[in-house]
């Protein structure tokens, strides 16, 4: 019997077998400029040779799986003989899906998992759970962590006790991956050049200089200053699909300050956007969004939780999810927790190794517990019982 782990995200769907290596795949079709009637599903997105003005068809909208047609395509892709080539009859599958999913989504999930696919069995769970299991294995004398997922639709934070969720503490924050390429999208065309339908591109723009700032106002006046004295300041050279591939930033030493190249490429000239991008985790208030940041929730969330939880949970802050890679995340998240912390609680925070990973990594450690079998939803049970036996089962 073996077990697949997926977990489902709004923009990677992170897949392997428990007892093999993880995949991350994107989770939606695409359709190119040139071949406009020819869909490309997840991974095929490599095959387009000339991605500009990509466009997407997510499963996903504002963080809950709502185009069930795309996904069937995408998990028949998935699970077809291209990719993981499952044994439905002798799979069980662990999948993710956010906190408080809607009870029809969980239906639907149900039907199309034990129905369509009729997997052997299934555990349908929280992302940010697999990640606390992974934690607790890793530090097994913690009682207490609390995860911050920052994913592409929006930031969860959810305190975890000896495995269990808190739900009076979870937390949501909307601001996600998506929220900040769109919003890079926004300024670039406002202030150098119409992108936006380039979304493929400014995300990849995005992953390679955006990073969070450890002090915004001393950034931002230095993002004015003239020529070299401008630290901040960097040229992205945009990728025209034939000679350049993929965009890169250009070394500091070829930096021409007077912007005037000799060469054809098409600069893109970045500098208060580095950092003000990202800060909207931080302070969603500057775009209008009417929420706390992040370390703000983190704190509210440690707050409604009983006193003698509260330290621990501080020791034990878990950063997960894509946003949680861009340079001085973890140490801006630090910083301003420690801030707002008392002052006799110790505070520490973690960054893993792959954070994108680590609930697929949290799965793959569930599926080789021993109690793994106690928690899955059999497809005997489900075809006895219904709906109703996964609704007792699985805690979302």
């Amino acid at each position: 019997m073996s077990t697949l782990v997926l977990d489902n995200g709004a923009y990677f769907a992170k897949i392997g077998y428990s007892h093999e290596k993880v995949s991350v795949i994107p989770n939606c079709q695409f359709r190119s400029k040139t071949s406009r009637l020819k869909t490309f599903t997840a991974n095929q997105l490599d095959e387009i040779k000339d991605p500009s003005g990509l466009f997407y068809i997510l499963p996903f909208q504002k963080g809950y799986l709502v185009n069930w047609d795309v996904q069937r395509k995408v998990w028949d892709h998935l699970f077809g003989k291209e990719m993981f080539k499952v044994d439905f009859a002798d799979t069980n599958i662990v999948i993710t899906e956010p906190y408080f999913n809607f009870s029809s989504i969980q239906e639907s999930m149900n039907e199309i998992l034990f129905e369509e696919y009729q997997f052997q069995s299934a555990l349908r769970i929280n992302a940010g759970s697999l990640s606390a299991h992974r934690y607790f294995h890793e530090n097994n004398s913690e009682l207490c962590c609390i995860v911050v997922d920052s994913g592409f639709s929006f930031t969860h934070i959810v305190p975890y006790c000896r495995g269990r969720k808190m739900k009076e503490g979870i937390c949501r924050v909307n601001v996600g991956g998506k929220l900040l390429t769109n919003h890079l999208k926004e300024i670039i065309s406002y202030r150098q050049l119409h992108v936006m339908d380039e979304t493929y591109v400014i995300n990849q723009v995005k992953e390679d200089v955006c990073y969070v700032s450890q002090d915004f106002y001393k950034d931002m006046e230095i993002a004015q200053l003239k020529g070299e004295d401008n630290t901040v300041m960097r040229d992205y050279v945009l990728p025209d699909f034939s000679a350049i591939k993929k965009g890169f930033c250009k070394p500091r030493e070829e930096m021409n300050f007077t912007g005037k190249y000799k060469t054809g490429e098409q600069i893109l000239r970045l500098t208060n956007e580095r950092f003000a991008v990202p800060e909207m985790l931080f302070h969603p208030s500057d775009i209008g969004i009417l929420e706390m940041g992040i370390p703000e929730a983190l704190v509210n969330s440690i707050n409604n939780m009983p006193e003698e939880m509260q330290p621990h949970f501080y020791k034990n802050i878990v950063l997960t999810g894509g946003n949680s890679l861009f340079p001085g995340f973890r140490d801006r998240v630090y910083k301003e927790v420690r801030a707002l912390a008392p002052v006799e609680y110790q505070v520490s925070v973690v960054l893993p190794q792959n954070p994108i990973c680590y609930p697929w990594e949290g799965g793959k450690l569930l599926a080789e517990n021993p109690d793994f079998e106690e928690m899955v939803v059999t497809r005997d049970d489900y075809e006895e019982n219904g709906h109703y036996v996964c609704e007792e089962k699985f805690d979302i």
